[in-house]
């Protein structure tokens, strides 16, 4: 089967060639935190993401979390070359993945339907070249319907809408599916002594920037909607994006792009408006 190395995230291409990324084995020191879980529960949500939630069907569980901390290689080019630096994407990629698995198999081992209010961030640790990726959220129970809002795997989802979007969005008949996402780390080409010359004092298009950020977002979005058509999502809701360059000079730099993915569920219901009294000035 011909992979598409281009097109796909290192977890899609894996699946194409017949190998699953196998997540992560749940943490001892998690697994004695999470064994005490039901008793009283954590989250980060808001109250009034709370109260929303509650309204909805769900319940909290238990703050989940995942985290992994990545020591980023190295991949020579030459300074006038313009392309993307795989390496370099796969081990970003990786490690964010890493993060995400075992904030998943959190959730998993404590029966949730999903999880909620996904936050999936990254810094310094130490020296330069390690990063460290958390992912944070919180895992939810549907009390009306165990189970109906997981996964066709039988995963909890993943969604990093707020309590108010998610409310919304089972309204209209849609349910999240999975928190998705794609990267691309680019090298943009140096300019030319020359041409730096003319355009000295100039307004002046730098044509390799423009270049390399179409590229590369580009390749980072269609990664992260194979993501989704892997997972049989009809669409991606609350993309955002960031641009970085960590530690590897302001010529090299990754677009990252993430939103979550959703399917149909059932009719949207008819949203009745409510006569709302300020009591202000």
């Amino acid at each position: 089967m011909h992979v598409d190395d281009t097109r796909t995230s290192y977890a899609v291409r894996e699946s194409q060639k017949g190998v699953t990324m196998q997540p992560n084995p749940l943490d001892p020191v998690a697994s004695e935190r999470l064994s005490h879980a039901g008793k009283v529960f954590t989250s980060d949500l808001s109250i009034n993401e709370f109260a929303l939630l509650h309204g909805a069907g769900f319940e909290p569980v238990e703050l989940v979390m995942g985290v992994s901390v990545y020591h980023v290689g190295y991949q020579f080019t030459g300074i006038r070359q313009q392309s993307e630096l795989p390496v370099l994407t796969d081990a970003t990629y990786r490690a964010r993945w890493n993060a995400m698995s075992r904030m998943q198999a959190e959730a998993d081992s404590l029966g949730a339907d999903g999880v909620v209010g996904v936050r999936l961030d990254w810094r310094h640790q130490g020296e330069g070249e390690h990063l460290e990726f958390i992912a944070v959220g919180t895992a939810v129970r549907y009390t009306p319907k165990p189970g109906a809002f997981r996964r066709p795997n039988g995963q909890a989802f993943s969604s990093h809408l707020s309590g108010q979007d998610l409310t919304t969005l089972l309204r209209s008949g849609y349910a999240p599916l999975a928190f998705v996402m794609g990267n691309c780390v680019f090298h943009v080409a140096v300019q030319g002594f020359m041409t730096m010359l003319k355009q000295a004092g100039r307004n002046a298009e730098m044509p390799q920037w423009t270049q390399g950020s179409y590229q590369s977002r580009e390749l980072a979005m269609s990664r992260m909607q194979a993501e989704a058509e892997r997972d049989g999502a009809t669409g991606i809701v609350g993309v955002h994006f960031a641009i970085s360059n960590y530690a590897w000079g302001h010529h090299t730099v990754e677009f990252y792009v993430a939103g979550t993915a959703v399917r149909r569920h059932s009719e949207p219901q008819t949203i009745t408006p409510s006569f709302v009294l300020p009591m202000g000035d």
